[in-house]
Formats: C-alpha cells, structure tokens, sequence
C-alpha cells in the first residue's frame, strides 16, 4: 500500500540495510547501517546512518529519526535533509553503543531526535 506521497507503508530492513544516502543536492554522503527497531513498542527507533571512514574503518554511525530519510526513484537511494556541517555536529556513536544497555540507548534516541528537532513518538 503507498502513502499519499507515492512510498509504500511497508517495507523490509533487508531492502533498506546498505542503501546510499544522498543530501539534497544529489552528493553521496554515506550509507543505512541498519534499522533499530524497539521490540517493547513495535515502532522503528531510527536509522543507524553510516558516514565517513575507509572500508568500515573510522566510520561513525548516526541515529537518524527513520521519518527523516525520503526514498528517491531516481537515486535508487534516500534523501535526507542534512549538510556535511549538521552531520559533522550529530550524535554519533559506535554500532555496537547503539543497542547496548536499554538505558543509555534511550539517552542516545532522545538526544538524536532532540538534535534534529524531530518529536519523540509516545
């Protein structure tokens, strides 16, 4: 089923996991990671974004809000809203510090949607 907007309601992470990023003016910025999902609400948690480094060394991995990222036809990829300088200052951590120990996952999920002013789902 698509939504107004042309994209489908669902999709598998296999699909999603290794697709490029692109910002808006059509530059390569990095790639998904992966999806965290939150098995206790059944909802997506975020987009681990990966960026920077040279074959998996050095990289960083950002927790992007998911409604952030827009898939484009076109780019075989997603858009999403955000300069080299906004990712540069992001919340970042390693892959593993994303789903280790709940609590301190939490902290790093409010401090992402803070950062990009997207509003925590209750």
């Amino acid at each position: 089923m698509t939504t107004a907007s042309g994209h489908t309601t669902a999709i598998l992470a296999s699909k999603v996991k290794g697709t490029a990023v692109y910002n808006p003016k059509g530059d390569k910025i990095g790639h998904v990671e992966d999806v965290v999902l939150d098995k206790q609400t059944d909802r997506i948690m975020f987009a681990a974004l990966g960026f920077g480094g040279l074959l998996g060394m050095g990289e960083k991995y950002y927790p992007v809000p998911w409604s952030m990222l827009d898939y484009s036809e076109a780019r075989d990829g997603y858009v999403v809203p955000l300069s080299k300088d906004v990712l540069d200052k992001a919340p970042s951590c390693s892959l593993d510090d994303l789903t280790k120990h709940d609590g301190r996952f939490g902290e790093i999920r409010k401090r992402s949607y803070a950062y990009y002013k997207i509003p925590l789902e209750s």
